[in-house]
């Protein structure tokens, strides 16, 4: 039984004559009488009564066009629903971003923008390194990227090239931190010495931070002498195993505002050691929607109004 079959026994039962009904589903008026017959085949009864006229319904076909009501009514307002599900899907976009920015930064930037509704977290990134994000861009896993970027990237080329768009969205300073000791020094100090290298915890070198690292103690006078004791692809992870008095490491300072739980963490160096880095959303230049080329000019427009938000620098 079909949908469209239930529908001409209520435009059946409307009309009370056959033609008239037929014209208003569009089919003829054969058509529609095979329908109608086959109909009461199903259930097995006689559903229209032909020898009135006008025409009328059998008791049981008012029951059975009660029943074509609701129906009809679900299957309406059930296509209404999947229809605006549909809508809203098309205009909710994918983001990957990177675990750091992902707990200490996308929150509440999204409630700042007002896009809760419009952007979703995508869980695959928990695993992507560098340019893993840029493949997902390129493939369609995800339609946004929320990343770091400093001009010490290895695959830079391939982000100043013409296929890809990007806002900044704020700025980020890593600092260089270490544990405390009892007269609230840092346990390990930056720049170390040949003979006594600092231990770091380093991040992975597919990741987003560990050029810039790289960079800044290569160009450091004196340079910096380092003993690296673990290599993670995440901030959380550097923080716990330097928060723990394993060796200093360098963390964005959104990672470092709630290190109360940890006890208290120090610079391991003075502002030479810093690194700025920006927060960056990332696109393919030319969007796979017209909603996310939407999305992206109400980010410029609110960019151009309030401008880039610079960090709060943690304290000595």
């Amino acid at each position: 039984m079909e949908v469209r079959w239930l529908e001409d026994f209520l435009a059946l039962a409307r009309t009370r004559h056959f033609s008239r009904a037929a014209e208003l589903q569009h089919v003829t008026q054969p058509t529609f009488s095979r329908r109608i017959k086959l109909l009461e085949e199903t259930m097995g009864t006689t559903l229209v009564d032909r020898q009135t006229l006008p025409l009328s319904l059998t008791p049981a076909g008012e029951v059975f066009r009660e029943m074509c009501e609701r129906v009809t009514r679900d299957v309406r307002d059930t296509r209404e629903r999947i229809a605006q599900l549909e809508s809203e899907a098309s205009n909710r976009f994918s983001v990957g971003a990177t675990q750091a920015l992902f707990s200490h930064f996308f929150a509440g930037w999204l409630a700042e923008t007002g896009l809760e509704e419009r952007l979703q977290f995508n869980l695959k990134a928990t695993n992507w390194l560098g340019e893993d994000f840029f493949d997902a861009l390129d493939s369609g896993d995800c339609d946004l990227v929320l990343c770091y970027w400093h001009d010490q990237l290895p695959w830079q080329e391939r982000w100043d090239s013409d296929y890809y768009q990007w806002l900044t969205l704020a700025s980020e300073c890593a600092v260089p931190l270490s544990v405390a000791d009892d007269q609230g020094q840092p346990r390990f100090t930056l720049p170390g010495t040949e003979d006594q290298p600092v231990p770091v915890i380093a991040y992975h070198p597919r990741g987003f931070i560990a050029p810039a690292v790289a960079a800044r103690t290569a160009a450091s006078r004196p340079p910096a002498h380092l003993l690296p004791l673990n290599e993670s692809a995440h901030s959380s992870s550097v923080k716990t195993l330097v928060a723990q008095g394993f060796g200093m490491g360098w963390l964005p300072h959104r990672v470092t505002e709630k290190s109360e739980h940890y006890g208290r963490l120090v610079r391991a160096g003075d502002e030479r050691w810093d690194i700025a880095l920006e927060i960056r959303l990332v696109r393919l230049r030319t969007p796979r929607s017209d909603g996310l080329a939407t999305l992206w000019n109400e980010l410029e427009d609110h960019y151009a109004r309030t401008g880039t938000p610079r960090p709060t620098m943690p304290a000595s």
